[in-house]
């Protein structure tokens, strides 16, 4: 019997047979590991929450209860089941379903997500609405433990604690140890001190023993202490949240008795539950890590298809840095749990006691490298473009205002493809390029990057080398890494007609439309900038005197990018300019394949050159007709 086809909102699944709901479970499972395998997509913690997500829906009366999910991996489930499953097949495609929740696309996603630690906020201040409202409501938040690493998470716990408003905080445990308490005597411990009756026992035998003053207090916090000998969830009590588990989050009859039984408990509650990453398909609960994160691969072997040979981005700094670290022990890499994600698993496993993995704490790792600069090392702190907008304050304040010769690695830096706006890290030369004494530049390709990290190490300066997701350009690398000279691009072809100043990935499909531009008979010059602070000012002034017209290209919003520092240099030097700047506009880009982005954007090399070649035909010289200003 096929049950999912007949769910289409958690109100039909509320009214199917209990013991349908695994079956259910495996229905899931099987549709989320088929679309996954041809759309992408973070496979492992969606497999693992399958039965968190069905018993949540079962026992709670969405959508007027609310569950926020933390960082939304694990959400493929909630889509299925909230009037999605004919649109699931598109998840991650251009005009398709997002791979997080979002409050657009149903009312079921009550918040939108993709960084990680913001739910416990969130759900608090539903919750808080919801007293101020006089709702019956309950708010739900659905964390990973991966989350909890992150400082955010604790400033909404020790919050709610003070608050004591009715919260339900679930902590998803998939690590790939399963804890021991998940037994039979857990099982019976959990059940029995959900009951109502034990907590009501429980309650009155606390405001006993508080009445007899001093003696009595005590007597309270030892039986408080005592309790959480058996269960591991001393930190939360303390942080003023009712704990219970661990559960079995993987058991969707115990999941619903457990969540039937926490339901109705005043004040914020924490229910720790055990899962499997990967649970129901053996080549992600064998290698949860790989699966977490997952692009096209064949369902009966778990085989990645479609890899490019070419180098990535990625494993040209991995290359890089290990070859830098080899001959300097003064290096140090740092990054904020994403060892595999930028490249540092192998530095990791070469240099154990130099590389350290700080968790979801962005913020720290800024500052610990910081500390680890101003007693003479020379840390590298590896993070998605996306992640590094967390740390604005510490890269400012405790790295830039000191002078101190950090190395900001930006990985995932422009667009990032089919996981959005959340993701998509357009906005890093915007939001550094105002910070003084900040170095920030970006490699045309794979090996202009190693150099770059060669150049950002000799800098003795705080530096940001930002790169893009993916594969590289096939351009070999050179055997040793070498400095640049801070602030300099160079020519890479001259023309009278237009000049054409490229920053990072975008250097090598300027030259492409410079020839295609060519066969159309314009001219055009193309300049690697490298370095978008400080900028080649001496290339500026040859161009400013020259009056040739200049398009700037960038894979970062136009806002305050590179095409706006070479507006505002030439605007200060009192000169005349006709100026094109390409990049993206002043709005959150959506998801879609990379390739239809850029020609979206006028940033491939085709509509590059197209878009060029209107603007110098038809004299649209500061692109007014251009989505792209």
């Amino acid at each position: 019997m096929n049950v999912l086809p007949s769910i289409k909102s958690p109100r039909d699944l509320r009214l199917i047979k209990k013991e349908l709901l695994p079956t259910l479970c495996e229905e899931l499972r099987a549709q989320i590991i088929q679309t996954a395998s041809h759309n992408g997509g973070h496979l492992g913690s969606s497999l693992g929450a399958v039965e968190i997500i069905t018993a949540l829906h079962y026992v709670f009366n969405t959508p007027e209860d609310k569950i926020v999910f933390d960082t939304g991996h694990q959400a493929y489930a909630h889509k299925l089941l909230t009037g999605r499953q004919k649109d699931f097949d598109k998840i991650r495609t251009k005009g398709g379903l997002s791979g997080f929740p979002k409050r657009y696309e149903s009312e079921y996603d009550t918040f939108g997500v993709g960084h990680a630690s913001t739910a416990i906020s969130a759900a608090l201040g539903m919750a808080i609405a919801r007293d101020q409202q006089k709702s019956p409501a309950r708010v739900i938040a659905v964390v990973g433990d991966g989350c909890m690493t992150g400082g955010m998470a604790y400033e909404a716990m020790q919050n709610a604690g003070l608050l004591r408003t009715d919260l339900l905080v679930i902590l998803n445990d998939n690590q790939m140890f399963i804890s021991q308490r998940v037994g039979a005597l857990g099982k019976v411990l959990t059940k029995l001190l959900t009951t109502k009756y034990v907590q009501l026992a429980e309650e009155k035998a606390t405001n006993f023993l508080k009445r007899f003053d001093e003696l009595g207090n005590n007597a309270a916090k030892l039986a408080k202490r005592a309790r959480s000998i058996l269960f591991p969830g001393t930190l939360f009590e303390e942080m003023g949240f009712r704990y219970f588990g661990p559960v079995n989050g993987n058991d969707i009859e115990a999941m619903i008795d457990v969540l039937e039984n926490v339901k109705s408990v005043k004040g914020p509650v924490m229910l720790h539950v055990v899962t499997k990453k990967g649970k129901g398909y053996k080549p992600a609960e064998e290698s949860p890590t790989k699966f977490h994160g997952v692009g096209l691969f064949d369902v009966e072997t778990g085989d990645s298809l479609g890899k490019s040979n070419t180098i990535s981005f990625t494993q040209a700094f991995s290359k890089a840095l290990l070859k830098l670290a080899d001959k300097d022990d003064k290096i140090n890499a740092i990054t904020a749990a994403m060892p595999e994600g930028t490249g540092l698993d192998a530095f990791r496993d070469k240099y154990p006691a130099r590389y350290f993995d700080v968790g979801i704490a962005e913020e720290h790792a800024a500052t610990f490298a910081a500390g680890l600069a101003a007693n003479g090392l020379k840390p590298v702190v590896a993070l998605y473009s996306t992640f590094a907008q967390r740390c604005f304050d510490q890269i400012l304040h405790d790295v830039a205002l000191q002078n101190l010769p950090v190395v900001f690695a930006l990985d995932r830096a422009g667009i990032v493809g089919e996981d959005g706006p959340t993701h998509h890290g357009i906005f890093d030369l915007s939001f550094l390029r105002e910070i003084p004494q900040l170095i920030v530049a970006a490699p045309a390709d794979e090996n202009e990057l190693q150099h770059l990290l060669k150049t950002a190490f000799e800098a003795k300066a705080p530096f940001v080398l930002r790169y893009p997701r993916g594969a590289g350009f096939d351009i070999p690398l050179d055997a040793k890494p070498k400095a640049f000279p801070v602030g300099k691009g160079t020519w890479l072809k001259k023309g009278k007609d237009v000049t054409i100043l490229a920053i990072g990935n975008r250097v090598h499909p300027a030259e492409k439309a410079a020839e295609l531009l060519a066969e159309k008979g314009i001219k055009a010059g193309v300049v690697n900038m490298r370095f978008v602070k400080p900028l080649d000012t001496d290339i500026l002034d040859e161009l400013a005197k020259r009056k040739t017209p200049l398009v700037t290209v960038e894979d970062n919003a136009l806002a305050g990018g590179f095409g706006s520092a070479v507006a505002e240099y030439l605007a200060d030097k009192q000169v005349s300019f006709k100026l094109l700047r390409l990049g993206y506009p002043d709005q959150f880009i959506e998801h879609g394949k990379t390739a239809l982005l850029y020609a979206d954007y006028d940033l491939d090399a085709q509509h590059m050159a197209d878009k060029i070649f209107t603007w110098i035909s038809k004299g649209d010289t500061y692109g007014k007709k251009s989505r792209s200003n």
